[in-house]
């Protein structure tokens, strides 16, 4: 598994119902553990892979992981820590969760994490290792633009499937432009470009039919709105919800304004984008000006 499938694996895993009783395998799963390899850690008595000496679950020169009851992952990661089959099975991680709130320590140079449980997955790079993975530092000071590409990929793939001629080399192009303007648009909402924190998400929520049927108008519109100098908008009739948008400077949005069909599960998808923090996105789109008044 590359980083990219890692990080959809695990924040399948955070958002899903939280099962004590499967999440250390789940954990493992996420991060390339095969079947077999899972299946000889549940095993009972001598066939069994499992390691722990505190009722969780130890895969040695790996991670030691225990699901506590609530209020107690402080406790219990400090149990792990002190563990002498932490220490005898050489385990890299140790990870303590009750389901609502998670820490782990890295046990090679003490670094840790400690978050709320749904927001591990924010955390997944820590945790590459785990995965054989050995450019950590990197990937994790990435570790967004790589939740955001994957979120992305899934979006461009299922676009695809309801505009095949977009993916034939004169398409190509256009659906490559439309690609930039939108994750302008995320970063934009987020960074106080637009002035008005999540508004491009809640236009399309709010603008867009649930089966995606008309969200390539919204977006149209939006777009259009953004190309055009404020002075001209009336005359060129720009619907009031998305006149809200600024004019956006730069050539990003100038030019022909294409816009690909969705159907409801693009639409969902371009949602789930909309909605992860762009704050902590690389600010590529930084040469481009926004608010002229045009």
């Amino acid at each position: 598994m590359n980083a990219v499938e890692i990080e959809e694996a695990v924040s399948q895993l955070a958002e899903a119902p939280f099962n004590p009783e499967e999440f250390p395998y789940a954990f493992l799963e996420a991060f390339g553990n095969k079947t077999t390899t899972i299946q000889r850690l549940k095993s009972a008595g001598s066939a069994s892979t499992n390691q722990s000496d505190l009722g969780g679950v130890l895969q040695r020169n790996n991670i030691h992981l225990k699901v506590c009851p609530e209020g107690e992952v402080t406790a219990t990661l400090t149990a792990l820590r002190q563990s002498p089959a932490t220490t005898r099975y050489k385990a890299k991680f140790i990870l303590a969760t009750d389901g609502q709130s998670f820490e782990a320590e890295n046990m090679a140079d003490g670094e840790t994490v400690a978050c709320d449980y749904r927001d591990f997955s924010d955390h997944f790079g820590f945790f590459l290792p785990l995965a054989g993975i050995t450019t950590v530092r990197q990937i994790r000071e990435n570790a967004f633009d790589i939740k955001a590409t994957g979120r992305l990929n899934r979006l461009y793939v299922e676009l695809l499937k309801q505009n095949p001629n977009w993916d034939k080399t004169e398409g190509q192009e256009a659906f490559n432009h439309f690609m930039a303007r939108l994750i302008f648009c995320f970063f934009a909402e987020d960074t106080n470009i637009f002035h008005s924190e999540g508004l491009f998400t809640q236009t399309i929520t709010q603008m867009s039919a649930q089966d995606g049927s008309n969200t390539h108008e919204v977006l149209l519109e939006v777009f259009r709105a953004m190309a055009t100098p404020l002075k001209e908008r009336e005359p060129a009739g720009i619907r009031n919800w998305a006149n809200v948008f600024p004019y956006v400077n730069g050539g990003l949005f100038s030019g022909s304004v294409e816009v690909p069909r969705f159907n409801k599960v693009a639409r969902s998808y371009l949602l789930h984008v909309g909605n992860l923090d762009w704050k902590k996105s690389t600010p590529i789109f930084s040469g481009y000006d926004s608010g002229g008044g045009g």
